[in-house]
């Protein structure tokens, strides 16, 4: 078994890459804007405003963005602040009711404070967490994110996902460039291997058409348009099983926790002031039976004995409320297909294991990238010069992709095989 000081060890050197990968990005990302710059006609876009007419498609916006989770209202907030008329489809405006997105890694906040995000985990509870607890055969030790030279305020975020998606969302909608319309988007719009808009039925169901140069598909690990712009090829690896622990004291304040279990992780990490998200990684693709009680008794007989002694009782307590949900865990690499006029964001796009934590960092590092690459530009008329050129983005996103992955202690169990 792995001793505390191995644990440190291995783990201090993956944390510190949270607090670097902006530099080497940086780097990258200098690189390729001079190499696209000379190679795929961006001059051409640089030079005149998108024009209000492409043939006989009226644009009614700059960009068309289906779906309005973390990645699409994130995404919508960033691209009109620089200006960009952007119409933004979602097919529920309500808050959202999820089991992940719950846990915001330090580079995750780093990238908010950069897109002028970070007042939207104000307001709705949201916790600090300052690092991880990690528990095995009742051995623990505290490893702490490498946050000494940043302000403060960096650490990451523990909230309720939904609270924090409606903070995205009202951000967005009070901007006078953002449309945000209640409807679900049924097909792409292509004409000759370009992509002009999207097809889609308001609330009240009508069915319309809507049309830009430029469309972002953000709408989530159930999209039902990424076949036609990627290799939807999604893997699910295991399944999560989650619980609200209420009014329950954590061994260690304002730290995700890691219990490495048998057959694989328990974690737990604050979400309010009063509420501890608990996950349970279950292998395989089916759980026990909620309806019948079966998924009771595995949590109390084979999760329960494992889990830290401090929290045993609240976990119970928690079984016993019955307010038991799950979710498959799916696992999909960013395969994408170029295509002129649309482009892929979010789960939509790329998807790792939620145990990783990486989620919302990688989807707000992929925004950053993005706004950099259109702000040089005033033309995203000319579809295959912009698909050229936006191209680069899938460099630039790999090397904060890998990291953010890798930055979270989890992904380290995950990689490791800790006996």
């Amino acid at each position: 078994m792995a001793d505390q000081y191995t644990w440190g060890l291995i783990l201090g050197a993956v944390l510190g890459l949270v607090a670097v990968y902006n530099l080497g990005l940086l780097a990258l990302y200098n690189l390729v804007m001079r190499n696209k710059s000379e190679d795929n006609g961006a001059d051409s876009l640089r030079k005149t405003p998108t024009p209000a007419l492409n043939g006989e498609c009226p644009f009614d916006a700059d960009v068309i963005v289906v779906g309005a989770g973390v990645a699409g209202a994130a995404l919508a907030n960033t691209l009109a602040k620089d200006g960009r008329r952007v119409h933004v489809i979602e097919r529920d405006l309500s808050e959202p009711d999820r089991i992940v997105g719950e846990l915001l890694q330090p580079g995750g906040y780093l990238k908010l404070i950069e897109l002028g995000l970070e007042d939207c985990v104000e307001q709705i509870d949201a916790q600090r967490v300052f690092g991880y607890a990690l528990f095995k055969d009742g051995n623990r030790t505290q490893i702490s994110y490498p946050l000494e030279k940043f302000h403060s305020d960096v650490a990451g975020r523990g909230f309720h996902n939904g609270r924090f998606v409606q903070r995205l969302r009202e951000k967005a909608a009070s901007l006078p460039n953002v449309r945000l319309e209640q409807g679900t988007v049924t097909s792409l719009l292509e004409e000759k291997g370009t992509i002009k808009g999207v097809q889609y039925r308001t609330k009240a169901g009508e069915e319309l058409t809507a049309y830009a140069p430029l469309t972002i598909v953000c709408d989530g690990c159930f999209s039902n348009l990424r076949r036609s712009l990627c290799n939807p090829k999604v893997d699910v690896p295991s399944c999560f099983v989650g619980l609200v622990l209420e009014n329950c004291n954590l061994p260690f304040e304002n730290n995700g926790h890691v219990v490495l279990a048998d057959p694989s992780p328990i974690l737990f990490y604050p979400i309010s002031s009063n509420e501890v998200r608990c996950l349970v990684d279950i292998p395989g693709q089916k759980v026990p039976s909620i309806s019948n009680g079966e998924m009771a008794n595995y949590l109390k007989t084979v999760v329960a004995p494992q889990i830290p002694r401090e929290i045993f009782h609240s976990f119970v307590a928690a079984v016993d409320g019955g307010n038991i949900k799950t979710m498959p865990n799916r696992s999909m690499p960013a395969a994408p297909y170029p295509t002129p006029g649309a482009l892929l964001m979010g789960d939509a796009f790329n998807m790792r294991h939620p145990l990783t934590g990486g989620g919302m960092t990688v989807a707000l590092s992929d925004i950053v990238i993005l706004r950099n690459l259109l702000r040089h530009l005033s033309n995203l008329n000319d579809a295959p010069a912009l698909c050229n050129y936006l191209e680069s983005f899938y460099t630039l996103r790999k090397v904060t992709c890998k990291i953010s992955c890798k930055s979270t202690v989890s992904s380290v169990f995950l990689a490791s095989s800790f006996p």
